[in-house]
């Protein structure tokens, strides 16, 4: 599905550069002198995806550390993400990116030396500090491609008064398997019930496979975040999260989840209209939206708080430690 791949003349002869190159076969990809000037100037479908993507490579300028919104992380800590790749192979239907950028071509960032010293400058100025990646990638779909985390492991492991979150809904996990843990390094998952997962989750990893995948890491010392986010309802919404708190926890004992967090679908106006255009069938256009106390469409108050809440005590009752769990967004 990878069309063309536009890698910035500067970095042309970098071994990551290479390294990618020689993974899709293309020895031959186009100069470019800066991704800015091309990626997305051209707007593109947001479906496309189905069929072909282009890649950029190159660097990232400017802030490449930023401060996340309120309600992002746990509370009482600060909380910060890092910028290393623009969109994803995957294809939820009610994903942010589609109204984001005007384009779901994939890009790649390699100047991570960069990154992370920017990193280490936030770290230095914000004591006991997290720092997310995923917000707009999924961090390993692709990481047997890009081979980043490794040396984000290192520099952790000289930060143990931080910590870093892998975000993602991937079971793609044979390099975090070959790295040593650490206790500082979280690897979080977004689930969903089995049936949201189809319907809404396109291209991504079923529900038992992301439970195997989390096994696998907690059995190798990797510990675990998750994230129910976006709750959507429905007529079985507790029967759907009833199943699935049985199927997590046959896979995942308590001890080995460090956090996790509630949250209800919501969108910007910009990424509702997209999702119209390109979802009009989607069961979520038949349920009632209002902006909420941040602007954002979401299902009223009580609602997402009943939601929340069944949710939550379900959670307590597997033996969750109720600190463990918070409320995004909220």
């Amino acid at each position: 599905m990878i069309d063309q791949i536009f890698v910035e003349q500067d970095i042309a002869e970098h071994q990551r550069v290479k390294d990618i190159l020689t993974f899709f076969k293309n020895d031959q990809p186009i100069l470019i002198d800066s991704i800015d000037r091309y990626f997305g100037k051209t707007k593109k479908p947001y479906l496309q995806k189905k069929t072909n993507l282009n890649i950029y490579i190159g660097t990232k300028k400017g802030q490449t550390v930023k401060l996340a919104p309120t309600a992002y992380g746990l509370s009482g800590e600060s909380h910060f993400y890092f910028i290393h790749a623009y969109n994803c192979l995957y294809e939820c239907s009610y994903c942010y990116l589609q109204g984001y950028f005007d384009t779901p071509d994939l890009v790649f960032f390699i100047n991570h030396e960069d990154i992370q010293k920017e990193i280490l400058s936030v770290a230095n100025d914000n004591p006991g500090s997290w720092f997310h990646a995923g917000e707009f990638s999924d961090s390993l779909v692709l990481s047997h491609v890009t081979n980043e985390w490794e040396s984000y492991f290192q520099l952790f492991s000289t930060l143990p008064h931080h910590k870093l979150e892998l975000r993602t809904k991937s079971n793609n996990i044979k390099n975090l398997l070959n790295i040593k843990a650490l206790p500082n390094v979280y690897i979080s998952y977004s689930l969903s019930p089995q049936e949201a997962v189809k319907s809404y989750d396109f291209k991504t990893p079923n529900l038992k496979l992301r439970l195997e995948a989390m096994h696998q890491l907690a059995m190798a010392g990797h510990p675990l975040g998750i994230h129910l986010d976006p709750m959507i309802y429905g007529p079985n919404f507790k029967e759907q999260y009833m199943e699935l708190l049985e199927m997590l926890f046959s896979r995942i004992k308590p001890s080995h989840i460090h956090y996790l967090s509630l949250g209800t679908v919501r969108f910007t106006k910009d990424v509702y209209r997209a999702t119209q255009q390109n979802y009009p069938t989607s069961a979520i256009h038949h349920q009632k939206f209002a902006p909420s106390f941040d602007q954002k469409l979401k299902y009223a108050k009580p609602l997402r708080f009943w939601m929340m809440s069944f949710v939550q005590d379900l959670l307590i009752k597997h033996d969750l430690e109720k600190d463990k769990i918070y409320w995004c967004m909220e």
